[in-house]
């Protein structure tokens, strides 16, 4: 049943090489098995994302995936200091300061990877 079993997100990539500089370089991930010309990588507890070979990397306008953090803010020091540029919105119902928007009961920061995925970090706020 679904319901038992993990889930994995896929992040495309045009270019697998490019892509691990950004995600081990950048984001500090670490290789946990290489797997049909892509590679698995060990996120926090236990879970795992699985970045692939894809023409269709960077096609979508939408968010990919996000890491749940404890403190956004921190989060978003330590990536610009990697060298990670943040995006900036200001649309209804989302406008960043500094990188990072407060809405919907999440602060959130977006940024888009070496090949055009967005994806982000974000931290709960408890009320």
């Amino acid at each position: 049943m679904l319901t038992d079993a993990p889930i994995v997100p896929y992040i495309p990539a045009a270019d697998v090489s490019r892509a691990r500089k950004f995600y081990e370089g950048k984001l500090g991930l670490k290789p946990a098995e290489e797997y049909a010309g892509g590679v698995i990588y060990e996120c926090g507890r236990g879970s795992r994302v699985f970045m692939y070979p894809s023409g269709g990397a960077g096609t979508s306008k939408a968010s990919t995936a996000f890491w749940a953090v404890d403190d956004v803010g921190a989060e978003v020091a330590d990536l610009k200091a990697r060298g990670v540029v943040f995006e900036e919105y200001d649309l209804p119902g989302i406008k960043t300061v500094n990188g990072i928007a407060t809405s919907g009961g999440a602060k959130t920061a977006w940024f888009k990877d070496s090949e055009g995925n967005i994806l982000a970090v974000s931290q709960r706020i408890r009320r």
